[in-house]
């Protein structure tokens, strides 16, 4: 998938090194609170999967207890095996028919201001699951109209372009897309994608509506160098993205790609100043940043730097022709 995917390959396994032991910054508690129950509850009532569990993700205690939790839909089965990721690998089940409107629903039921919807990788598909992700925007669109949403997919590998058109004509108000490592890193790491087409993807969401906000993320501990992390940064924004998270990268099993390198908060600091820097409308560089933590909140900031970008080139422009 994207954000996310998992388990090796049969025959593919490798010795790993024990697992490192987390640092202070890094530890979260565990969840307990009345409000993450309600979330799970309705999670299963609605027969929906989250990417915050199936990614063994660090913040769900913090964010169900808010009652925010990433729909993750097409099934809980990727047909990939990327080497960071903890979603089951195998054949996909036929795809849920009332996954859209459910989606709404647990939205409606949950208050959502911003919502996030992400899914597993499906090559078996025709269309790679855009369809799916077209109605999930028009049953939110019909249920929750003041709802922004914001999605995060997959590459469509081999069927980019109409998958991009189709979902950027739905309308979501941010469009994701993880570019997850450096290029180098890819071979071992995220096998099944290519760097250049995942930075594609991105650049055919700005050309064919240029106003919908894009986003990607890169995990940082898997053996990168500064530079490279540099380099992915002016990849980014020679696409035109407008927001990018960094996150440290944790490993969920002993199967999974180990830890190179616990990055320090203060390496993430100096790695958002110089995205910063570099021209992106928000950025999200912490030990704990993940692609939707905290979204919502991330939404408004990047709009209204988006409105005071356009008010000073108008207003820039009105002096000059004055």
């Amino acid at each position: 998938m994207n954000d996310l995917t998992n388990t090796p390959r049969p025959g593919s396994e490798t010795p790993r090194a024990p697992r490192q032991r987390k640092p202070d910054w890094i530890r979260v508690r565990a969840p307990v609170s009345k409000e993450y129950h309600e979330t799970r509850k309705l999670m299963r009532d609605l027969s929906l999967n989250t990417v915050c569990e199936e990614a063994a993700c660090p913040n769900i205690g913090e964010c169900w207890s808010k009652k925010h939790a990433t729909v993750m839909i097409l099934g809980d089965v990727c047909t990939r095996a990327c080497a960071f990721c903890n979603v089951k690998t195998g054949m996909p089940r036929m795809v849920d028919p009332m996954e859209p409107q459910n989606t709404a629903v647990a939205a409606a039921e949950m208050g959502l201001k911003h919502i996030v919807i992400t899914s597993v990788d499906r090559d078996d598909l025709p269309d790679g699951g855009a369809s799916q992700f077209v109605k999930v925007i028009e049953a939110l669109r019909r249920e929750t109209p003041d709802t922004t949403i914001e999605i995060l997919t997959p590459d469509f590998r081999n069927k980019m372009r109409p998958a991009v058109e189709a979902i950027c004509e739905a309308g979501p108000d941010v469009y994701n897309h993880n570019l997850e490592t450096v290029p180098r890193l890819y071979p071992t790491i995220r096998p099944g994608a290519r760097y250049y087409a995942s930075l594609r993807l991105l650049e055919e969401v700005k050309s064919h509506d240029p106003l919908i906000f894009t986003k990607s993320g890169i995990m940082l501990g898997l053996g990168e160098e500064r530079l490279e992390v540099h380099q992915v940064m002016d990849d980014m924004r020679s696409a035109d993205v407008d927001f990018i998270t960094m996150g440290q990268y944790l490993q969920p099993t002993p199967k999974h790609a180990k830890v190179e390198e616990f990055v320090t908060p203060r390496a993430f600091d100096a790695y958002g100043s110089i995205a910063r820097a570099k021209g992106f409308l928000q950025v999200a560089s912490s030990p704990l940043t993940r692609s939707s933590y905290h979204a919502g909140d991330d939404f408004a900031v990047m709009k209204a730097a988006r409105e005071e970008k356009f008010a000073k080139v108008a207003g820039s422009s009105g002096g000059s022709a004055a």
